[in-house]
């Protein structure tokens, strides 16, 4: 695997020292979320142009460091129709500028049937179910004719909260075009977690030959919920989607999420050791 880390879990720093840090640290590749890792210039859609792309390519090559997942993380079932069409078009501005940057995928989660982006049992319905694939299909369609990857991801309290729905997903709008991000850690509630290697284990058996790129983090239960950490710090068995990686997805991204400047190292470090044991 080539590991890497959510850019905007690394040291603050301006973009040029901060990729070159990320180098340093021995990570390969880097989940960029553009507004939370990019202060010093404007991220709009009109500032995504191609000299931009092209710009950040280079400095990210010139650090040995890819792009493995340009994050636009925004509601794809927000009922509000204006709110709705701006969501879109930033979808497609990241898709463009995907296709410039060369990065692996453009990754989304896959909201809820509100304006706030807020779970409600409504998010776990079919009729939030029909809205998100209706309003993913012209986003898949636009990335299909930029050559990019759309990849979702499946998170317990969204619209697409399990593997069975997510696989419905990838059926109905039947794109190679469209694939998987999988974050074991985000198939898990309070209701199941006890459960997390079965849990686990379907999401790799209905959803692993569309897995594009893997998150890994962590989780502890606190006050009857599940609150994420970085890999190492909690109670997640890595044991099967670290074994899948290793015999099914040569080289794949694989991105640390929710440490801090204080424990990626440790929690790199944990991961690759698992890995070798794997």
């Amino acid at each position: 695997m080539q590991l890497g880390i959510r850019l905007h879990d690394t040291k603050k720093l301006p973009i040029e020292e901060r990729i070159a840090d990320v180098h340093g640290l021995g990570f390969r590749c880097g989940h960029l979320a553009l507004g939370k890792v990019i202060s010093e210039y404007p991220t709009t859609d009109e500032a995504l142009t191609p000299g931009f792309a092209m710009y950040l390519k280079n400095l990210f090559a010139k650090n040995q460091v890819d792009i493995a997942v340009l994050g636009c993380y925004l509601n794809l079932a927000n009922p509000n129709p204006e709110q709705l069409a701006r969501i879109t078009h930033r979808y497609m501005a990241h898709i463009r500028f995907a296709s410039w940057l060369g990065c692996g995928v453009v990754g989304t989660e896959t909201g809820a049937p509100n304006e706030t982006y807020t779970h409600v049992p409504e998010c776990h319905g079919e009729e939030a179910l029909q809205t998100f694939i209706a309003n993913l299909r012209p986003v898949v369609k636009y990335a299909e004719q930029m050559g990019v990857v759309m990849a979702i991801e499946p998170v317990w309290k969204h619209i697409v909260w399990n593997p069975e729905r997510a696989r419905r997903v990838l059926d109905e709008i039947a794109s190679p075009n469209l694939q998987i991000i999988l974050d074991p850690v985000n198939l898990l509630d309070i209701s199941n977690y006890q459960d997390q290697v079965a849990v686990v284990d379907e999401a790799i058996d209905l959803l692993g030959e569309d897995v594009a790129m893997v998150h890994i983090k962590d989780f502890v239960v606190e006050d009857g919920k599940l609150k994420s950490v970085g890999a190492g710090l909690g109670q997640m068995d890595y044991t099967s989607v670290l074994r899948f990686i290793k015999t099914r997805k040569p080289f794949i991204h694989v991105t640390l999420e929710n440490t801090t400047p204080e424990d990626n190292i440790q929690c790199r470090d944990h991961i690759l050791k698992l890995y070798e044991e794997a």
